[in-house]
């Protein structure tokens, strides 16, 4: 980890989580609070983030505050950021919308909410962050994505298709920024326990629960990892899938 990275992951400077009322967010919060870091928690709907304000300054003693930030509303990006008063020194992106592949192959409206909300928003913002990180030549930038954007697939191309481009994003902003004491990683979970996937058939074995996910953030971030995979055997998993031939692949119940 570079001398720039470890200034930026100084507790002393403010983690930004956006969509922090997401069961990943909420984990997050308390991983980050754990270890010393004031909280700036941004979701729609803050005021639904009082009571976690409430508990999280009162179990580790930390500045907790809610802000409130919509993702779809790009134009007031700069302003959000404007208002937070400090440039974060950590700014974690867990902004997600799944929604449903089959309806929104029949309507492009639902299609819009889901590439918006899981690519368009998402980049908007922390190309801003990215802009001003880069200017005080330090920080650091997590994208929470997914394995769904590893390959397309008929069950969920649309979602999958929004976190390809928002790896590809990462990527590009990591490239850029890695001469101005930036580091930006990248997070490709696989099944989660959350309530965006609730009422799915999840093979347990596979499946991970919000906690897990947060500290495997943390520990890629003090790790200073470019790209990771959480659970590490999605890795493997999404190899494989991405080796299979076309003509077999699109044969595929996937």
């Amino acid at each position: 980890m570079t001398a720039a990275t470890a200034t930026a992951a100084m507790p002393q400077d403010p983690v930004l989580i956006l969509g922090a009322l997401s069961d990943v967010g909420r984990a997050l919060a308390r991983v980050y609070a754990g270890a010393g870091y004031p909280l700036m928690l941004a979701a729609r709907r803050a005021e639904r983030l009082e009571a976690d304000v409430t508990d999280i300054t009162l179990r580790y003693g930390v500045v907790v505050r809610a802000v409130e930030f919509d993702v779809l509303d790009t134009a007031a990006h700069v302003g959000f950021l404007d208002g937070l008063g400090s440039l974060p020194g950590i700014a974690i992106c867990v902004v997600g919308l799944l929604g449903q592949q089959s309806a929104a192959e029949k309507s492009w409206t639902q299609a819009d909410v889901i590439l918006r909300t899981n690519y368009l928003g998402p980049a908007c913002v922390l190309g801003e962050i990215a802009n001003r990180m880069e200017a005080r030549g330090s920080g650091c930038i997590i994208g929470v994505g997914s394995v769904a954007g590893d390959r397309g697939r008929a069950s969920n191309y649309l979602y999958g298709s929004a976190k390809a481009g928002f790896a590809a994003l990462l990527s590009g902003l990591r490239n850029r920024l890695s001469r101005s004491g930036v580091q930006v990683v990248t997070v490709k979970p696989g099944f989660i326990d959350t309530a965006m996937t609730r009422g799915m058939k999840l093979p347990k074995a596979l499946t991970a629960q919000p906690e897990e996910i947060a500290l495997g953030i943390r520990a890629a971030q003090i790790g200073g990892r470019d790209v990771v995979y959480l659970r590490p055997i999605w890795r493997w998993i999404m190899l494989i899938i991405r080796l299979i031939p076309e003509r077999v692949f699109k044969r595929l119940k996937l």
